[in-house]
């Protein structure tokens, strides 16, 4: 089937009584994955989540700095969680299993040209999800922070999605650290500058537990600063 093929059966008249069955049987799909997903997390323990492209390959710095970071984390004390792909998301789980004894989580979405599971995910904590909202609640409720390496527009999702959760309240904050100044700058140059200082459409404290670095070390300590201190934060 075409793209076309997709898009048209996607916009394709349905009765109201098709629409109403799918709509429950989508439900306790969805109940499902949130089932399955709460279940195996519930028992990780501490963990970080780490976002990063497919796309970065090994060799690239950005690889190399995730398996830093992971390997670090999970010397800690933290699990790590991914997307469980390719790029980023491997090599995080890949420093998460170098150590002997770091939990390696992959919540892998379930897509068209999805590539398959990284293989250093640890067996019994690979989970496929078919909805992002599910997915990503999942990475938002099992993490202690976020370690944000450049990605596409999914990283970004994830992102800002955090941010807003924190800004709105309707999740504690915790701390969020971008690994890249080179990448992130520009854009959080724009939303220091413009969004914040000329439109006003932010408060300052909502950028306040956000981090830029290029240092493995920093990103690590930051995590465990406000982890381990959450009430001294300023």
């Amino acid at each position: 089937m075409t793209d076309e093929d997709l898009i048209k059966d996607a916009f394709e008249d349905k009765r109201w009584a098709d629409i109403r069955a799918e709509s429950s049987w989508q439900i306790f799909k969805i109940m499902g994955e949130f089932v399955e997903g709460f279940d195996k997390l519930d028992k990780i323990g501490p963990c970080v989540t780490i976002f990063g492209s497919a796309r970065t390959k090994p060799g690239n710095k950005y690889y190399e700095v995730a398996i830093d970071i992971a390997r670090k984390l999970t010397m800690e004390g933290y699990g790590i969680i991914t997307g469980g792909g390719p790029g980023i998301m491997e090599a995080a789980n890949k420093g998460a299993q170098e150590t002997g004894n770091g939990k390696s989580v992959g919540l892998k979405i379930d897509l068209p040209f999805e590539q398959h599971p990284n293989q250093f995910i640890d067996r019994d904590k690979l989970i496929s999800f078919d909805y992002f909202f599910v997915r990503k609640v999942m990475f938002i409720k099992y993490a202690q922070g976020f370690v944000v390496l450049p990605g596409g527009f999914g990283t970004l999702d994830e992102l800002f999605e955090s941010l807003t959760l924190i800004q709105t309240k309707k999740i504690g904050a915790f701390p969020i650290v971008l690994i890249g100044l080179e990448y992130w700058s520009g854009l959080f140059d724009w939303i220091k500058h413009t969004m914040l200082g000329k439109y006003e459409n932010i408060d300052a404290e909502d950028l306040s537990l956000v981090k830029l670095t290029d240092s493995a070390d920093e990103a690590v300590e930051h995590i465990n600063k406000f982890c381990r201190n959450p009430d001294t934060q300023e």
